[in-house]
């Protein structure tokens, strides 16, 4: 059995409590948690264990809210947060459960920031997104789910060649297609979308701006 022989705010953390056990300190704990300690009373080591346990979560779930506050991650990327600080398997486990009943975590909400992210200001396929999804440790269905709800690889590719046409304007037709449609195939579209978003973006230039193209010689 251990004693607590002192309970004190820490100085730097008014929201933490220093506890000390026969005369030595012990652990810290938040101050909802050290709420029921007084001074003299007893403590099992079972108790402690699960003390200690308890804190450990609660310091866990602050660096992945700290992780979280630069932008939204994936459960995947939260835990090899939390493994790289060398943070107990069980302790992670528990974080991880806490995050997502408190909803800073959830693997389809990541999802769709990450797609609407990509189609607002760097548009690419859906094989694309998958590929960068499944990197983030984000399950299949829910990609696949995420993605029949948002991304319409036709529309994506028109919007993405929109942002590189004024470099081609006073080009041939040919120029325009051959650097249109391979900026377009390493943002992962296919064949079909390709040659679909070109004819359509052909149209509308040769109809808004007759001058656009350059004559072929």
């Amino acid at each position: 059995m251990y004693t607590v022989t002192a309970l004190e705010q820490q100085q730097r953390n008014k929201e933490r409590v220093n506890v000390y056990l026969d005369g030595e300190f012990a652990f810290g704990l938040n101050i909802m948690d050290a709420a029921w300690l007084k001074k003299g009373q007893q403590l099992s080591d079972i108790e402690v264990t699960e003390l200690r346990d308890k804190d450990a979560v609660v310091r866990a779930v602050e660096v992945a809210i700290n992780f979280l506050s630069y932008r939204p991650r994936s459960l995947n990327e939260i835990r090899q947060k939390l493994n790289s600080k060398d943070i107990a398997q069980p302790i992670v486990d528990a974080a991880l459960e806490r995050l997502v009943e408190l909803g800073y975590a959830d693997d389809e909400a990541f999802c769709r920031f990450w797609v609407e992210n990509r189609n607002a200001f760097k548009p690419r396929s859906s094989m694309a997104l998958r590929y960068e999804l499944r990197q983030k440790g984000v399950d299949e269905a829910i990609v696949q789910m995420v993605l029949d709800d948002i991304v319409d690889d036709q529309a994506s590719a028109v919007h993405a060649a929109r942002t590189k046409i004024r470099r081609w304007r006073g080009h041939t037709q040919d120029v325009f297609q051959q650097k249109i449609g391979a900026f377009l195939q390493r943002r992962g579209y296919g064949y079909g979308t390709i040659r679909d978003a070109l004819h359509l973006l052909i149209e509308e230039l040769e109809t808004e701006d007759p001058t656009y193209f350059q004559n072929d010689a």
